[in-house]
């Protein structure tokens, strides 16, 4: 019992369920404001908001407190991870076949569901009256304004990548830079002390996340598209335990095993709706199971913008849906159109307010067939999908991770049985 209530596995289950039924039970408590309006800035590029909601508030503290450590953990990480590769044409070796396995497995992502959307029909029969009740302008504007220049500057994650690689390949040219080096990594264990104090708080963040969603749209919008909801998880479930199973399996890494290293992870990118709570943590453990510093340094932050696995799976589905909804027939040429878009436009969901929203605005847009009023329908909804979304996203950008590291021969598998058994002990000793 002692080791089940000091297991933050435990406690974020139990605070993901307590905020189900605060949600749904008493929703005015959920959404009670404590705020005037909500509270945004932006600190070290990042943008940090704190919702007006009992809620919201709970879980956009812990969200933005994670949010802090990203940039000077990712900047440290790679840093330090380049300096201590020394060759730069490794690197840039590295980094290239990242962006090429990206491409490959969201391309994969993308087919997928366009497959399954167009066999299980999810939008037969869905009633358009719902239309009504939704206001998508601020999303078909941020589909026109949206550019790649934009792109880059509101996305830090990138910003932030790209001084770490110009500052590594400094320091590896630099003859005085041990000392240099020295100081990075103290100032990066202190860091990451920090990270696992703020990481105890995570059973708030996650309360307060679903609390809100379930308080806020409740259970029983879930009712009228049902069949896309199921199908949705249905397909990434297909996917990560068929497509990342497999690529894991190539490794000789156990899909399972994996799963079980990174729950507390999961559970928290569960409960928040956000990939980011749980992006340092899963850089530390990914190097705790036998990754190379330098290879998660660069793979992880570039994944968060350019593989979007769980994201484009979405994109592709809604898409298709709504073509479903409004009896548009897509032929052949049509499909590969979607699909050629679905392939640039999806790279930009993480860098664009409104995310993929916006992106499914521009595509609709772009296409011409589909009309982008049919948003409308998803907005109810989409709250309780980007769980899947999140974590099919931070699952995938494990998975090439490991599959990069196992490549490029940086991969230690004692260390990755070691961090296995360590979990499985635990998890034996909690039962």
């Amino acid at each position: 019992m002692k080791k089940l209530v000091t297991n933050l596995t435990f406690w974020v289950l139990t605070a993901i369920s307590l905020g189900v039924v605060l949600g749904h039970f008493r929703p005015d408590l959920a959404l009670f404001p404590l705020l005037d309006a909500p509270l945004k800035t932006r600190f070290m590029g990042q943008e940090l908001t704190v919702g007006a909601t009992f809620s919201e508030f709970l879980s956009g503290l812990f969200i933005s407190t994670v949010k802090l450590f990203i940039s000077p953990i990712i900047f440290l990480t790679i840093t330090l991870g380049i300096v201590s590769m020394g060759d730069l044409k490794k690197v840039g070796k590295v980094g290239a076949k990242a962006l090429l396995y990206f491409e490959v497995v969201t391309t994969v992502a993308l087919l997928i569901g366009v497959v399954v959307a167009n066999v299980i029909r999810p939008g037969d029969g869905v009633v358009t009256s719902a239309l009504a009740g939704g206001d998508i302008s601020k999303y078909t504007k941020g589909a026109s304004a949206f550019s790649w220049w934009t792109f880059f500057m509101d996305n830090v994650t990138l910003q932030v990548l790209l001084a770490a690689i110009i500052t590594g390949m400094v320091l590896t040219r630099y003859e005085g830079r041990d000392r240099i080096v020295a100081v990075m990594n103290r100032v990066s264990k202190v860091i990451f002390a920090g990270l696992h104090k703020v990481m105890l708080l995570a059973p708030i963040g996650a309360f307060g996340g679903m609390a809100y969603t379930i308080g806020k749209y409740g259970l029983g919008t879930l009712l009228p598209l049902a069949k896309l909801m199921i199908t949705v998880y249905t397909t990434m479930a297909l996917f990560i335990f068929g497509v990342l199973g497999a690529i894991l399996y190539t490794c000789r890494v156990p899909i399972l095993g994996f799963l079980r290293y990174i729950r507390e992870e999961l559970l928290i990118v569960l409960g928040t709706s956000s990939s980011e709570a749980g992006l340092p943590s899963l850089m530390e453990k990914l190097e705790r199971m036998g990754c190379a510093k330098s290879v998660v340094g660069l793979v992880v932050p570039a994944g968060y913008s350019f593989n979007l696995d769980g994201t484009t799976i979405y994109l592709s589905m809604a898409t298709i849906f709504l073509a479903q909804v409004f009896n548009v027939h897509l032929s052949i040429n049509q499909l590969l159109t979607i699909v050629g878009i679905l392939m640039v436009t999806s790279k930009g969901a993480a860098g664009v307010t409104g995310s993929g929203f916006v992106v499914l605005a521009s595509t609709l847009t772009a296409i011409n067939v589909i009309p982008v009023e049919g948003l409308a329908l998803l907005l109810g909804v989409d709250r309780f999908m980007s769980e899947a979304r999140s974590i099919t996203n931070f699952i995938g950008n494990g998975v090439a991770t490991v599959w990069l590291a196992n490549h490029e021969k940086a991969f230690d598998r004692n260390q990755m049985e070691r961090a296995f058994g360590q979990v499985e002990k635990t998890e034996k000793i909690a039962l």
